[in-house]
């Protein structure tokens, strides 16, 4: 197998990170080949930017391009499932941005598809694959603080100035765009175990979106992830595992860690070339999910051992509890 061959799906913020990160990549091993945008314009421009020799003005005619082996889907999430349906039905393997739906039935039917045709899924949770949460999940295998009793992890900054996080029809809200990765870190943490009992509170905005809102999620055995978000002010934005032998703290910004405190020994885990120009400096990261799909299809897997169909689903039903007992909700949500 050579290169693998990338179309990218949307020509946004977060798409250009990836763009400028793939680059760092060994030419050999990835290759971007095509980028589609709602806009051709903006295609285009992408494509002069980032040197890619196709660009389209839709998502159909990606999804029929021969060369295309794998799609990145980086739009807002309320067009996940549309998009992502459209590539796997074509044949296409999917990294689709987190959160992959707006709700657990969104995941489930875009799961569903992808296993009836045969091609590979995977959610976009980049945070997993950064070395240090290598070893995090290495360490704790080992038990090296012991079995696992409670876990914390806080993740806020003032975002209200964007309407991506305040606007229900963008699929706005702090839950949906930034708790699901206190809620993903929980769920590896414990092993993708489903939590006895859910309780969250928070507030609303003006729109019926969530600006804020806490997290307990108990576990058999007492026990607990206490989780915490915000787009209203700046939190610690760390996280820590406290076991009956130890603890293990992971530092700002436990989503796209470089650092591990074990039981108060520190060790760094520092990013690779970071490339200039990227809209977020840790975008650098996103690197190691990139070759981690790489390596998934070389072996022919349709899912991913790391990041797998059931951790989504698992992720969006707690995703799902929480909204409701927030009161938010979505078009999406009516039957």
């Amino acid at each position: 197998m050579g290169a693998t061959r990338w179309g990218i799906c949307s020509a946004g913020a977060i798409t250009h990170d990836f763009l400028v990160v793939l680059k760092t990549l060994a030419p050999e091993d990835h290759k971007v080949v095509a980028i589609a945008s709602r806009e051709l314009s903006r295609a285009q421009k992408y494509a002069q930017t980032h040197n890619i020799p196709k660009a389209y003005g839709s998502y159909e005619e990606l999804a029929q391009d021969p060369d295309v082996e794998v799609v990145y889907v980086g739009m807002i999430h309320p067009y996940h499932l549309p998009s992502t349906l459209l590539f796997i039905q074509a044949g296409k393997n999917v990294l689709c941005e987190k959160p992959m739906g707006m709700n657990a039935a969104e995941v489930k039917t875009m799961v569903q598809a992808a296993q009836e045709k045969g091609v590979f899924l995977m959610e976009a949770i980049w945070s997993r694959f950064f070395p240090a949460s290598e070893m995090l999940r290495s360490l704790l295998r080992q038990g090296t603080i012991g079995d696992r009793v409670v876990v914390h992890g806080e993740f806020g900054f003032p975002m209200l100035t964007f309407p991506r996080f305040t606007e229900k029809v963008l699929g706005g809200g702090g839950l949906l765009a930034i708790g699901v990765y206190c809620v993903q870190f929980a769920c590896m943490v414990f092993n993708g175990e489903k939590p006895e009992s859910i309780v969250a509170s928070g507030f609303l905005n003006d729109t019926g979106v969530d600006n804020m809102g806490s997290i307990i999620l108990s576990f058999s055995g007492g026990r607990q992830a206490v989780l915490t978000y915000s787009t209203l002010a700046k939190l610690p934005n760390g996280a820590s595992i406290s076991g009956t032998n130890g603890i293990i703290e992971i530092p700002e910004f436990f989503w796209c860690p470089e650092q591990l405190v074990v039981n108060g020994k520190s060790e760094e885990f520092p990013l690779p070339l970071r490339p200039p120009n990227l809209n977020f400096p840790t975008s650098a990261g996103l690197c190691y999910e990139a070759e981690h799909v790489r390596q998934c299809l070389l072996k022919g897997l349709k899912e991913s051992p790391v990041m797998s169909h059931a951790d989504s689903e698992l992720i969006h039903s707690i995703l799902d509890e929480v909204r409701r007992q927030l009161g938010v909700s979505y078009p999406q949500d009516q039957p």
